[in-house]
């Protein structure tokens, strides 16, 4: 499972790891740093050392603007990276892919020109979510989780609006309203508000929900918004006097934070020099003992991800052209639900440095790679997929993006506690039932690797010890 290495202890036979254990566990050798005659025939756990140390000489380069250096290392990572190779391969792939878009952008034409013809349809966005739903348990928990805490809040209630968010899949309402549609009172009056860029996506949804609706016969109604999150109208949502509200968000809400970001880099333009570019950033000795020594380093070394990003911190929201944070949390706020369930990553990709952002990114997108090893063959074509198309993305939009380009701005769940509460909401911890569910669905996978934990009444979701994603529950708090 994952990248594999050897390495003998006494009264021990060989170890079988995955890359999160390999980079914690293994340490870099000198004979690795410089170029190799025979990059090919290095075997698999020297290759996967040399590339995390080629990834992270290359990042620092780039970083320091010292380009030719970076161009050098980017044509070795090459010989040894590959889309359809070992799990450390298939990374090095989209990190280097991303450490390349960024220097790129330092010439707009010639970024723009090469990009020009790109598009992804809808079709192959829908097919390549419905992927990961469908490899990975962590919206299937989230849903679970959101469901339960939903009808535990609505109990008796007989007029209920949901607002999704993130109307992207209609199989989390389907399950709810068999649930309604079981209650011995009755059900409810349903009504469902759903948010999305894409008008055909949403359209698909309305279409499911009333076929299952009337095959259930649960009175329900649905209103589409199109619409993107930072530029909402709240009177398009239609919230009336009398009905009982919930609000969920999967997977949205850290795309704001590019707006916090915005308005802080206009209140001060150092930080805008500091963020935004190719930025000087003192070069990193050539030989460290491991990445996790790495990531201990202070501050000054510019590699240890700090625990609170200037970027992100709640103190420095303020409002902008479009929806912040702060004043979107407020207007949830002001809309007085009685639940409200967030789910997002849990990993800290919104440091203010490029070295923070990568060595985070590094670890995280290790955990999913290595989920996906467990799940499929190397050669199967719906892994390459969710490797390029979504989780390359990702990478690419965190390494290589800034400002409000760069909307993947994953914070960990302390942070969300944090912001939340500042917004006047409340916590309301998951239920045992709920959480129960969620053990079971999670214990019903093939691989092993994944855990469930609980945080302060939140669960977080993990691949072995790695925190991945986060789901909490809400009230507005008068």
């Amino acid at each position: 499972m994952g990248f594999t290495f050897t390495m003998q202890e006494e009264g021990s036979s060989s170890v079988t790891s995955s890359p999160l254990q390999f980079f914690s566990m293994m340490s870099l050798s000198p004979s690795l740093g410089s170029p190799h005659p025979l990059l090919n025939e290095l075997k698999s756990e020297e290759r996967g050392l040399c590339l995390i140390h080629l990834l992270l000489t290359c990042a620092n380069h780039v970083a320091a603007g010292t380009l030719d250096s970076a161009n050098a290392l980017l044509e070795q990572i090459s010989m040894l990276a590959s889309p359809d190779g070992d799990t450390m391969q298939r990374i090095a792939a989209y990190f280097t892919e991303a450490l390349a878009d960024r220097i790129l952008k330092t010439w707009p034409g010639l970024h723009r020109a090469l990009n020009s013809t790109r598009m992804v349809m809808v079709s192959e966005e829908v097919i390549t979510r419905k992927l990961f739903y469908e490899l990975f348990p962590f919206v299937k928990v989230a849903y679970v989780l959101t469901n339960q805490a939903i009808i535990e809040a609505m109990e008796g209630e007989k007029m209920i609006h949901i607002i999704d968010l993130n109307a992207a899949e209609p199989a989390q309402w389907i399950a709810l309203l068999q649930v309604l549609s079981a209650r011995p009172e009755g059900p409810p009056h349903l009504r469902i508000t759903g948010v999305h860029q894409k008008k055909e996506i949403l359209d698909q949804i309305a279409h499911r929900l009333s076929e299952e609706a009337e095959k259930l016969d649960i009175p329900l109604q649905f209103n589409p918004v199109v619409s993107k999150l930072e530029s909402l109208d709240f009177d398009k949502l239609r919230v009336k006097t009398g009905e009982a509200l919930a609000i969920t968000s999967i997977l949205q809400l850290h795309s704001l934070l590019a707006w916090d970001d915005e308005a802080a880099q206009k209140r001060n333009p150092h930080l805008a020099r500091a963020s935004n570019g190719i930025h000087q950033q003192r070069a990193q000795p050539m030989f460290q003992s491991s990445l996790s020594d790495l990531l201990e380093k202070d501050t000054a070394n510019g590699y240890a991800p700090s625990p609170d990003s200037a970027s992100s911190s709640p103190a420095s929201l303020t409002a902008s052209n479009s929806m912040n944070m702060e004043s979107f949390l407020n207007a949830l706020w002001g809309l007085s639900p009685k639940v409200m369930v967030v789910t997002e990553q849990d990993s800290n990709h919104n440091g203010l440095t490029l070295m923070e952002r990568l060595l985070e990114a590094l670890y995280s997108y290790a955990a999913l790679f290595d989920c996906l090893e467990c799940t499929l063959s190397r050669a199967s074509l719906e892994r390459l997929r969710v490797e390029k198309m979504l989780f390359g993305e990702e990478i690419k939009n965190i390494v290589a993006c800034e400002g409000l380009e760069r909307r993947e701005r994953h914070e960990k769940l302390d942070k969300w506690i944090q912001r939340l509460d500042l917004a006047g909401f409340g916590n309301i911890p998951l239920s045992y039932f709920g959480m129960l569910q969620a053990r079971r669905l999670l214990q019903s996978y093939s691989c092993e690797g994944y855990r469930m934990r609980e945080e302060n009444g939140c669960v977080v979701i993990c691949w072995q010890d790695r925190p991945l994603f986060s789901i909490s529950a809400w009230r507005s708090r008068k």
